[in-house]
């Protein structure tokens, strides 16, 4: 089953490492290319959140207060997510709350994840920028709510991943898009993108509709 899950963190800052912790989580299952299910929950991790914080996200501790634990919230996440592959616009930061936040629910985090970050640069070098709102923008995708609230950040990376196999088919060829070829395009250097998209092609009118 070609399933991919598309994840985003609000969060207390920028590293778990240094005490910071998920105030939110969305998820957005798609498979094919359609949008499947979705999983959304603000998460009480038992900490204040900062006020420029708040004024970014517009999460208020009163908000989490009467929130489910962290632990509860993430062990939803993770029976939602399953074995599903992973992409984040950021993958980074997203993929080190994930790990962090599923450990302390005692839980695993085995799924791989590509980036939207990563993969944009590789195939539109020309963009103005590779934050997700103005690759939104520039691309005129729905914008689906509050930028910085997880189900809305999540919805437009989903947006943006769809929009990038969508050109892997229909511009560069590229008949099968799926979670291991993003895996593959993102760890590519930029001077060898051009080589591995030539290699994955299919001669035209081969392809099967996006």
């Amino acid at each position: 089953m070609n399933r991919i899950a598309v994840i985003d963190f609000e969060t207390t800052g920028i590293s778990p490492g240094q005490g910071d912790r998920a105030t939110e989580v969305a998820i957005v299952l798609l498979e094919r290319g359609q949008v499947v299910d979705r999983f959304q929950s603000l998460m009480n991790a038992g900490v204040r959140i900062p006020a420029f914080i708040t004024q970014l996200t517009g999460i208020t501790n009163a908000m989490v207060a009467g929130a489910p634990p962290a632990e509860a919230v993430m062990a939803d996440a993770a029976r939602f997510v399953g074995e599903v592959p992973m992409v984040a616009h950021n993958a980074s930061f997203d993929r080190r709350y994930w790990i962090a936040e599923l450990a302390r629910a005692g839980v695993p985090a085995p799924q791989p994840f590509a980036c939207t970050v990563l993969l944009s640069r590789r195939l539109y070098p020309e963009a103005p920028s590779h934050k997700l709102g103005s690759l939104v923008d520039w691309f005129q995708l729905p914008r689906t709510g509050r930028a910085h609230r997880a189900l809305a950040d999540a919805e437009m990376a989903a947006e943006l991943l769809q929009r990038i196999q969508h050109d892997l088919r229909t511009r560069h060829g590229v008949a099968e898009p799926d979670h291991a070829y993003l895996m593959g395009l993102q760890r590519c250097t930029k001077a060898a993108v051009a080589k591995l998209l030539a290699r994955h092609a299919v001669p035209q009118g081969v392809l099967s509709a996006p």
